[in-house]
């Protein structure tokens, strides 16, 4: 039974919420994030990074407190408003060759407490505890927990009733994606979409694990005081739930940058061992099945065939292709036991993704790179359930939100 509620959000003032909404931080170029902080004064980027306005690089305690003065300031000036009752909020986002549509709401930390919120990443307890003193301090959440549910017809008749009516927000942004939204105040469809979510037994996690792992941390926090009865906002945290037909996943490459002291001759025959190895004569080369995987090296393609009768599958993580690659060539032959840390590898994503690994080995960045298909809903799922867990950069999940769309403050 998953809990959803819907909450009073801050929200861009409606002439200016296209200046407003930010990509996230990390996603822009230092040239392009200079140029918004200078040009645009609305831009979401103003408050999570303070320091701008004092030509300085502030970290830590001092830039929470700064994020909170922006904030207020947002308040005050009236370029952020908050909703006086209340809603669930719609959101659909559109580009080129995808769409999906979805809830902004309130999750239940309890429901991430007793793994009604299925996880399938481990989190790094340095960054729970980090981002759980920052939403102390700002008092806000501005980027939700990606998740996913099972398709509910009932559900998807009142989301398409609502979409018919004029949307609050219809903005498009300058990398060409459009935004819709629409507010969801009325109480009896409220009271529809509870029940529903009601009846469903869970909610998979799909981007935001260490969002909710610190959530879930300020709450712990925050109930050590006395009077404290489940309803409070810290018990809750925002997030954004989609159909399991709405999500996109893509694929990351991982490309090395040595042969761990092996020569192309030595690695091929270490392979060997593994895989049914072929070289590719007609150009690029991309995987078209599970447990199969695409090699770059020394200016040609591969295709690894996993020879199963000497691997085990044992579990949903062993039949992972990610974890496949891990466990028979980069930890054994390459030496990469630390797929996180470990500065030898590096990761890829995007629309030109294999282009873009075989342009980096040509460089000399990198001696090889390794791609293979996405990961499906259904594979996060039986990690999920199975309590497991995926090694890093396993998936690249489509729709990525933007900030300072919906606020919500404890």
């Amino acid at each position: 039974m998953a809990t959803v509620k819907p909450f009073k959000a801050i929200r861009p003032a409606k002439d200016k919420v296209s200046f407003v909404v930010s990509r996230s931080y990390e996603d822009y170029a230092p040239d392009e994030l200079k140029s918004i902080l200078k040009f645009n004064p609305f831009s979401f980027l103003h408050i999570i990074n303070p320091g701008f306005k004092f030509a300085k690089k502030i970290r830590g305690a001092e830039r929470f407190k700064l994020v909170r003065n922006r904030y207020l300031e947002f308040l005050e000036d009236a370029i952020f408003i908050k909703d006086s009752t209340p809603n669930f909020y719609l959101y659909e986002v559109t580009k080129k060759n995808f769409s999906a549509l979805g809830l902004f709401c309130a999750t239940s930390v309890a429901d991430y407490q007793n793994n009604t919120i299925k996880k399938h990443e481990n989190t790094i307890e340095k960054r729970e505890k980090l981002f759980a003193d920052y939403l102390e301090t700002v008092g806000f959440n501005a980027e939700p927990v990606l998740m996913t549910y099972p398709e509910n017809s009932r559900i998807n008749s009142i989301i398409l009733s609502e979409v018919a009516k004029i949307p609050e927000y219809e903005f498009t942004t300058p990398d060409k994606v459009q935004h819709r939204l629409w507010c969801i105040s009325d109480s009896a469809t409220i009271a529809s979409i509870e029940k529903e979510f009601l009846k469903t037994e869970f909610l998979y996690i799909a981007d935001g694990h260490h969002r909710s792992a610190s959530s879930n941390l300020l709450a712990e926090n925050v109930k050590k005081g006395e009077g404290h009865s489940g309803s409070e906002p810290y018990n809750f945290f925002m997030s954004y739930l989609i159909p399991e037909s709405e999500i996109k996943i893509y694929e990351f490459t991982r490309m090395v940058k040595d042969l761990n002291g092996l020569t192309k001759e030595d690695l091929l025959m270490r392979l060997d061992e593994m895989y049914r190895i072929q070289k590719m004569d007609d150009g690029v080369y991309k995987p078209t099945k599970k447990h199969h995987f695409s090699m770059y090296l020394d200016g040609d393609f591969y295709s690894l065939y996993l020879r199963k009768k000497v691997y085990e599958f044992t579990d949903p993580l062993s039949e992972l292709d990610t974890q496949i690659l891990f466990k028979t060539i980069l930890e054994p032959i390459l030496g990469i036991s630390d797929l996180r840390n470990d500065k030898r590898i590096a990761y890829g994503h995007g629309k030109m993704n294999l282009i873009n690994m075989k342009d980096r080995i040509d460089k000399g960045e990198f001696q090889v790179g390794f791609s293979m298909l996405p990961i499906t809903i259904d594979e996060i799922k039986a990690i999920a359930d199975a309590g497991l867990v995926m090694p890093p950069k396993s998936t690249y999940i489509e729709p990525k939100l933007r900030s300072g769309l919906t606020i919500y403050e404890f």
